[in-house]
């Protein structure tokens, strides 16, 4: 039930508002600004409903008070005796959700809150949607990133960096509509190792990330860990069957906040580290960033950690997947290289006819792809770089792609092809 905050000097007046309006909503009232303002730190209303005129503090000065204190926009709607049209201008000037006149109708008031009501409910969905990874329901990447960052800043607890090991395998054995019923699982077994003041998001694929409020004890962490590391196999065979032989698994980089800052690039950076170092030992457990990641973290002069940092974590078979920036950046490159050195490079161009099977064919494109080749999508068109190719060998490929298609998808496709060197 919504939460109003009805505020008015006159006695009369506010016991009217709060009659007409309990019964739809919860109703707390106030009979000056700053009692106003106490209860709108204490309540948080989704509205505020306000006398324009007040002794002491008056509609206009309450509104801005209460403004600065949230740094979301704050609803509130305006009532006055006063039939001057100066004062409503001035008050939508400042931002008020609507302006009702006394003496109040219950109708008309219920009506206007109600619309009000309405669309902070929309916008809130909208702001949910905005904010959620669609298949988990967790939070998606930029709002973990924006989230977390705010939470890092004032917070102490552990920053934690959470990933599938072997996840990969589910796709490509049992299909993608498997792999999305693991990670929604999963994302479940997330949501039951911390709490509701806890975070939790995606990051993409099999990677996400969590803060746990207040914990500094490495065998919390770790319980957890063993846990999710526990379930995730019985999930998985009761998905797939017993006979499931995947070694499904997870493993978590976490870093204590402050003891390692409160700037959330480096603590991610951090926990990042810690995460490399289970992958690198066995997987399918936990590390806390410490001493010996610190000099992991710097490279420590050599060229071979660098390397570790440049590379890829996991290596998915198939083309490689970039946006069309980076795939126009590859290619530049890729000329000069050619240029020099005379090697076979490709250009590959299919148009689809529509974007509906964009998705079906870029799957295809992908796993018919050596993992040298480079793939890139514009629209309805799908790039490719091929090395080391000559034109023969390009239609092998082209046709390869094809066989794996649907006949009608082949016939509605436009295919051209280009040797750069």
């Amino acid at each position: 039930m919504s939460k109003i905050l009805i505020v008015d000097d006159e006695e009369m007046m506010l016991m009217m508002a709060r009659y007409i309006l309990s019964k739809k909503y919860d109703v707390v009232t106030a009979t000056t600004g700053a009692e106003a303002i106490e209860l709108f730190e204490r309540e948080k209303p989704d509205l505020v409903l306000s006398d324009l005129l007040m002794p002491e503090m008056d509609g206009y000065e309450l509104q801005r008070i209460l403004q600065e204190r949230r740094a979301e926009p704050v609803p509130i709607m305006f009532m006055t005796a006063d039939e001057s049209s100066e004062s409503e201008s001035r008050g939508f000037e400042l931002g008020a959700a609507d302006y009702i006149r006394k003496p109040l109708k219950p109708d008309v008031l219920l009506r206007r809150v109600g619309n009000i009501i309405d669309n902070l409910d929309k916008i809130h969905k909208l702001e949910v949607a905005a904010s959620t990874d669609p298949l988990t329901g967790l939070l998606n990447k930029a709002a973990s990133q924006k989230e977390l960052a705010e939470r890092v800043r004032t917070s102490a607890g552990a920053l934690l960096m959470i990933d599938l090991d072997s996840f990969k395998l589910v796709n490509d054995i049992y299909g993608h509509a498997a792999g999305d019923k693991i990670l929604i699982q999963f994302a479940a077994l997330i949501r039951k190792i911390i709490r509701e003041e806890d975070l939790a998001g995606r990051m993409g694929g099999d990677e996400f990330i969590a803060f746990i409020d207040g914990v500094d004890d490495e065998n919390i962490l770790r319980a957890k860990a063993n846990y999710l590391n526990a379930q995730i196999l019985i999930v998985a065979k009761n998905l797939m069957g017993s006979d499931m032989q995947i070694p499904l698994g997870v493993s978590i980089g976490a870093v204590f906040i402050p003891d390692e800052g409160n700037d959330f690039p480096t603590l991610y950076r951090k926990a990042d580290a810690a995460l490399y170092d289970v992958k690198q030992h066995g997987k399918h457990g936990l590390a806390v960033f410490g001493e010996h990641h610190k000099t992991n973290i710097s490279a420590a002069g050599k060229i071979s950690q660098m390397r570790l940092i440049l590379g890829e974590r996991t290596q998915e078979p198939g083309a490689y997947v970039v946006d069309f920036e980076t795939f126009k950046k590859i290619y530049r490159l890729l000329v000069r290289m050619a240029d020099n050195y005379k090697k076979g490079l490709t250009l590959l161009q299919f148009t689809l006819p529509t974007d509906d099977a964009a998705a079906e064919f870029g799957e295809v494109l992908v796993k018919s792809l050596r993992r040298s080749d480079c793939v890139s999508q514009s629209g309805k068109k799908f790039f490719v770089l091929l090395m080391e190719a000559t034109e023969s060998e390009a239609e092998i490929v082209r046709d390869r792609i094809f066989s794996r298609c649907r006949k009608s998808l082949v016939e509605a496709i436009s295919f051209e092809r280009e040797a750069i060197f």
